[in-house]
């Protein structure tokens, strides 16, 4: 299903567009921790982009700076935590939380994998490949996504959604490739690190839309930032 699950036209609705703001300015306070220049932190300067991307309000991304580089009283610190397991079906499923509760994290995720399976650290980790993944769509019909993936540092591509490319890096190489790929023709619409399945699982309609909504329950929790899952398109 792509780099990262999504719920369908999830991202249109008005309540899902503040729920990604939100998400979009934990990203932001946890990247600024290492400094609130964004040309000096590429964590940082991938979250505003993303942020930008989403038409988040300036004022309200350089608050977001602000708290997580401690320049504001108002700080709030998040703890990463990850979460794998099995959605119905035995699809394997990684999710990655920011919260300021462990405990109360903690606590609705196993709520909310009673109808999955939560696993142990490891337990699914070791079926996904951990990989930096830009999404970037061509400036002209002449533009050569196997020649830019060349030319930019990327170790792979394969054909996005909606005329795009995905263009898969070392982790490391992600901000490195990201910058590259505007001077080859591309312009990029996403760049993140995470996890991709090297072994989906294919399901019939019926057993895919138990999966669906069992991944819908899990990212509409506040402290879930991403969620990946081994299901084939």
């Amino acid at each position: 299903m792509g780099a990262q699950w999504k719920a369908k036209n999830k991202e249109a609705a008005a309540n899902a567009k503040g729920q990604r703001f939100t998400k979009l300015a934990k990203e932001i306070m946890v990247a600024a921790r290492n400094g609130a220049d964004p040309e000096m932190n590429p964590r940082l300067r991938l979250a505003v982009e993303q942020a930008k991307k989403a038409s988040m309000p300036r004022d309200t991304v350089e608050r977001a700076i602000k708290k997580g580089a401690g320049l504001l009283d108002a700080g709030v610190s998040y703890e990463s935590l990850t979460y794998e397991g099995f959605a119905p079906h035995r699809v394997p499923v990684i999710i990655e939380c920011l919260t300021d509760n462990a405990n109360r994290t903690a606590s609705s995720m196993r709520v909310l994998f009673r109808k999955g399976q939560q696993g142990a650290s490891g337990s699914v980790s070791w079926d996904f490949d951990y990989l930096g993944m830009i999404e970037a769509t061509p400036g002209s019909a002449d533009a050569d996504p196997e020649l830019a993936a060349i030319e930019a540092g990327a170790n792979d591509l394969e054909p996005g959604e909606d005329g795009a490319t995905l263009f898969l890096t070392e982790p490391a190489d992600l901000d490195k490739v990201s910058r590259a790929l505007p001077s080859h023709g591309f312009a990029v619409q996403s760049a993140q690190l995470g996890y991709r399945p090297k072994n989906p699982v294919k399901l019939d309609d019926a057993e895919r839309a138990e999966v669906e909504a069992f991944l819908e329950a899990i990212d509409a929790d506040d402290d879930v930032q991403n969620v990946y899952v081994g299901l084939a398109d």
